[in-house]
């Protein structure tokens, strides 16, 4: 400890106690944002705890050469974390009741540490004598306790969320093949004579949609629980779906449905919560017209296949296009870069388009920096004879 004048020592012991209350109250209210909070509430804590842990994973992906290994390491990428923040809590809950031990009158910060540890552990096997010490003792044994019910408590319900999540996606995979696809979708409902049955997965892709919103906000940790397949995934997934409405209600020549509409609000309404939990940018009001990542070709070479399946399409293909991508321009940045965070599998018009930015931002990269070496070296002065 600092070499204080004696007249400075209390004032300054009550400045570490005033400390360690903060650091206390900081993780009880992470626990609290992060386990009991029923809505969206970011917490620097838990937002770190999550930063650096990425880092670690994708560090250790360097060396994955396919992503089936990728996706391996990824799998334990949420549940380790989820492992790790009880831990960083607990130990936070530790430093801050060793500096109050001390503040109070500990003979040293290895006995205040001891103290403390053995408090909060409910070990007992450390005390310190006096009321207050003892007060203090009983409070960090119960806030050690209730951490760790918090965590057992919190299990239960992502796991369920989860379930329900990978419920839809796996009945998804029977409708829209894997990786599921919007002109999939199409085809095998066409062949079943079921078009004018889409109505029901609109309505289930709405609640599941509501139910994202509500879950992937409120248990961000969920948007990295990896389906139990590696080829699924609960955002292309949400692609497909999305695209699947968006050509119902501009391209695919069926009685208008107001339920995919209202589908596709849900999804891209939903998609962009979650968004905004994870502070991805995105137009709020983009108009029709604004760029997609689909281009004109694409959108018409998915429409000769459908036509090649006897999918009916509507006549106008221009104006089919323009009501598509301007449905699409709701989703479309979102999808993609919740695909990117999430390292999803390949997907047609999804985690593809996230893929093609990656690798065309990262040939920019190599390219600014070997365009920077070059000029260094063309600006580095020529010795001459004298210089020699």
């Amino acid at each position: 400890m600092p070499d204080l004048p004696e007249f400075a020592m209390p004032a300054f012991r009550v400045v570490v106690f005033l400390l360690g209350v903060a650091l206390i109250a900081a993780t009880l209210l992470s626990a609290i944002r992060t386990f009991v909070l029923p809505r969206s509430a970011r917490d620097r804590i838990t937002f770190y705890i999550f930063r650096i842990s990425r880092q670690v994973f994708n560090f250790l992906n360097h060396w994955s050469t396919t992503y089936e290994q990728r996706d391996e390491r990824m799998a334990l990428y949420a549940p380790v974390t989820l492992l790790i923040m009880p831990m960083v809590w607990l130990m936070l809950v530790l430093i801050g009741y060793m500096a109050m031990f001390w503040a109070i009158g500990a003979q040293s910060l290895k006995a205040a540490f001891t103290v403390s540890g053995s408090s909060l552990l409910t070990l007992g096997f450390q005390t310190q004598d006096g009321v207050y010490a003892t007060m203090i003792s009983f409070s960090e044994a119960t806030i050690g306790l209730i951490l760790i019910a918090l965590l057992i408590a919190y299990l239960p319900t992502m796991y369920s969320a989860f379930s329900r999540r990978e419920l839809a996606v796996t009945l998804l995979e029977v409708r829209a093949g894997s990786p599921p696809s919007a002109i999939e979708l199409f085809t095998r409902y066409n062949r079943l004579k079921r078009l004018d049955k889409l109505t029901e997965l609109w309505v289930q892709w709405e609640n599941v949609f509501v139910d994202l919103e509500e879950s992937h906000t409120s248990l961000a940790a969920l948007a990295f629980f990896r389906s139990p397949q590696p080829h699924r995934s609960w955002i292309t997934a949400s692609g497909a779906v999305l695209d699947a409405a968006a050509l119902a209600a501009s391209t695919v020549d069926i009685p208008r449905d107001a339920q995919a509409e209202l589908t596709l609000r849900a999804g891209y309404i939903a998609l962009r919560r979650i968004a905004d939990f994870f502070q991805i940018q995105y137009i709020e009001n983009p108009e029709p017209t604004d760029p997609i990542s689909i281009s004109r070709l694409e959108f018409d070479i998915a429409c000769n296949t459908l036509a090649e399946q006897n999918v009916p399409l509507k006549a106008d293909r221009d104006l089919a296009w323009k009501n598509f991508a301007g449905w699409r321009v709701n989703y479309d940045t979102v999808l993609l870069r919740l695909c990117a965070i999430t390292m999803a599998p390949y997907a047609p018009w999804s985690s593809d388009r996230s893929l093609i930015h990656w690798k065309k931002y990262q040939a920019q990269r190599r390219a600014q920096i070997w365009w920077k070496r070059l000029l260094r070296r063309k600006a580095r002065p020529k010795m001459t004879t004298a210089d020699s």
